[in-house]
């Protein structure tokens, strides 16, 4: 684990499991995510809205991820470094809500290890710990099995459904809402 900085963001790993370690992306990350992006469309569809590849586009990811309404994360194997996984906090709200909404993507290479449940376990008592978030959402769609059962595992309940919630592919698709909130 290297604690350099580039793109603006510290590599050093902000929370280890006995499996993988959770860091910040950085730009030198760009070939990596675009070439595990591009292996895993068959995994990710129709669940993950396809998204532009370029560096500029990287770019834009990682200026967007360095505000305070948004953060970032890979998820990485503990030993070798490799990217294993993706996790975004996505409109993060202050003051009286301290919430935000979870997006997260496995790599297929990679798949049914664990990996995804460990490091989205560390993402978000990072969230709770470090970010003072209080709650977090997860919004799936339906017929999503795997992720459903991926959120259920680490403690989110399912709060209701949500149709015609998210634009995904040039479709308004209707989504399941779940929910965690800080330990008390």
């Amino acid at each position: 684990m290297t604690s350099s900085s580039t793109g603006g963001r510290s590599q050093a790993a902000l929370r280890c499991g006995p499996l993988v370690h959770v860091r910040h992306p950085a730009s030198a990350d760009y070939d990596e995510l675009t070439a595990l992006t591009r292996r895993s469309t068959g995994l990710h569809r129709p669940w993950i809205p396809q998204r532009e590849t370029t560096p500029e586009a990287f770019a834009d990811y990682l200026a967007r991820i360095g505000q305070p309404t948004h953060e970032g994360f890979v998820i990485c194997l503990r030993e070798s470094g490799e990217i294993v996984g993706s996790v975004n906090i996505n409109n993060i709200v202050r003051g009286s809500l301290q919430s935000g909404a979870l997006g997260y993507v496995a790599y297929a290479s990679t798949t049914g290890r664990g990996y995804m449940t460990e490091g989205l376990g560390l993402v978000i008592r990072y969230a709770f710990e470090e970010l003072g978030l209080h709650r977090l959402e997860a919004n799936v769609q339906p017929g999503n099995t795997r992720s459903s059962r991926l959120v259920e595992r680490l403690g989110f309940r399912h709060e209701g459904h949500s149709p015609a919630f998210q634009l995904v592919d040039g479709e308004w698709r209707d989504h399941d809402r779940w929910a965690i909130t800080a330990p008390l």
